[in-house]
């Protein structure tokens, strides 16, 4: 614990904090263009949903290190690099691809469908997210930090799993397929969250009370 202690100390952890949650947020939405099987479960699952519930947590670090308001911008903030990234993707996929790289169809057939999960991600992180920021705040000045967290993540993971599942997918896979992404969702959610919930023991409050 004192380790931890000095290294936090020599660093901002409201900047590491943002940061992560913005690169998980990026990574997931490109991770979820494979549909997986969900070891012994035996259910389908998009590869997002692997590192996608860090993000809840990681956000609640930044709520406690620099307050609502930035709580609330660092996920606008995500959404709008979700877009940029996507824009990239697309504009990159247009270019004309060199002759002797064959594999312009492949990139197409990954790339390319992250438009809709990103459009996906951008609804439910953006309302999974200010119901979660709302939460956690209300729930911290009552009964701290650990509840909050615990609370807060339980009533996002599940907003964000059924409209990130029907948005993303419906129509596209079979409709017994979605209903198992969103199950699955929601149990990786609801284990890596309850996990990671003790964590924000280590992160230290650093703005008054009436800012969370």
């Amino acid at each position: 614990m004192t380790i931890i202690k000095k290294f936090s100390g020599k660093i901002n952890a409201g900047l590491l904090s943002s940061s992560l949650y913005v690169s998980f947020q990026i990574f997931a939405n490109v991770l979820s263009t494979k549909i997986a099987l969900l070891p012994i479960l035996n259910l389908a699952v998009d590869g997002g949903t692997i590192i996608y519930p860090f993000t809840f947590t990681l956000r609640d670090f930044v709520h406690k290190t620099w307050g609502k308001k930035q709580s609330r911008q660092i996920i606008f903030i995500a959404a709008f690099l979700n877009l940029v990234m996507f824009g990239l993707f697309w504009l990159i996929g247009k270019m004309p691809s060199d002759p002797s790289w064959g594999l312009q169809e492949a990139y197409e057939k990954i790339l390319l469908p992250v438009g809709r999960i990103v459009v996906a991600s951008i609804v439910a992180q953006i309302v999974s997210e200010l119901v979660d920021t709302e939460i956690f705040s209300y729930i911290y000045k009552k009964m701290g930090d650990m509840s909050a967290v615990f609370l807060s993540n339980l009533a996002g993971l599940l907003v964000d799993s059924v409209l990130f599942g029907f948005i993303a997918f419906l129509f596209a896979l079979p409709f017994v397929v979605v209903i198992q992404i969103i199950i699955s969702n929601i149990i990786i959610k609801f284990v890596i969250s309850a996990i990671s919930a003790p964590t924000t023991k280590l992160v230290p409050r650093a703005v008054r009370m009436e800012e969370i």
